[in-house]
């Protein structure tokens, strides 16, 4: 295991910043707008990661559910999220200075979410240092979105790193089907929105609970 992988590839809700608590507000107030019941925070949580449309989907009561209407809901969510992406949102015990550790050992990082591109850029530059991460991709506009594998091989390029030569570490089993399917290792975290379970059973090779433990792959 040793020096065998050059570089990490990181999921961002979940898995480096809880930002539940501010996505929940931006939809809930576009579910108040249109006088629709808002849900708790927790109930967000199996509904993230495969973008603000699927979630809007997710969030409206059965019977009003459509594809329109989550368009509708999904864009004006999202300009809330905008305004205030970084009210409650905190980055996870341990993330930044393992970040900076692998900065230091010559690890190249990137964040790959399927939060809307200029949301993802802001939070990231929001919670940690410039320069932090090699490359940042959120879900942009008529582009392939995860578990799509080649939104990982658009990273590769970008990092110059093979697949097998780099972990994807991620809370979901979107992360985990992506890892496996792209041919990068799956690397689970314990303390996301999903479950242990889930995302073992979706091809996690391992689950750390500390992020430290990410270290053991390339001392």
């Amino acid at each position: 295991m040793k020096f065998k992988y050059k570089g990490v590839i990181f999921d961002l809700d979940g898995t480096l910043v809880n930002t539940i608590d501010d996505i929940a507000a931006s939809m809930n107030k576009a579910l108040k707008a249109r006088g629709l019941p808002e849900l708790a925070a927790k109930e967000y949580r199996g509904k993230v990661g495969w973008g603000v449309e699927r979630l809007a989907y997710l969030s409206l009561p059965e019977d009003k559910r459509s594809e329109e209407s989550a368009a509708a809901l999904a864009k004006e969510a999202s300009v809330f999220y905008t305004e205030t992406p970084l009210k409650y949102s905190k980055v996870y015990p341990g993330i930044t200075e393992l970040i900076s550790t692998l900065s230091n050992k010559k690890i190249k990082t990137a964040v790959l979410t399927n939060k809307p591109d200029p949301a993802a850029q802001i939070v990231v530059a929001g919670l940690f240092p410039p320069g932090s991460f090699s490359y940042v991709r959120g879900e942009i506009f008529g582009s392939p979105r995860k578990p799509d594998p080649s939104c990982v091989w658009d990273i590769l390029t970008e990092l110059d790193y093979s697949p097998a030569s780099v972990i994807i570490v991620g809370d979901s089993e979107i992360d985990m089907e992506m890892a496996v399917s792209s041919g990068c290792f799956p690397l689970g975290v314990s303390w996301g929105y999903r479950s242990v379970e889930t995302i073992k059973n979706a091809g996690a090779k391992r689950i750390i609970d500390k992020a430290e433990e990410l270290l053991d792959f390339f001392i």
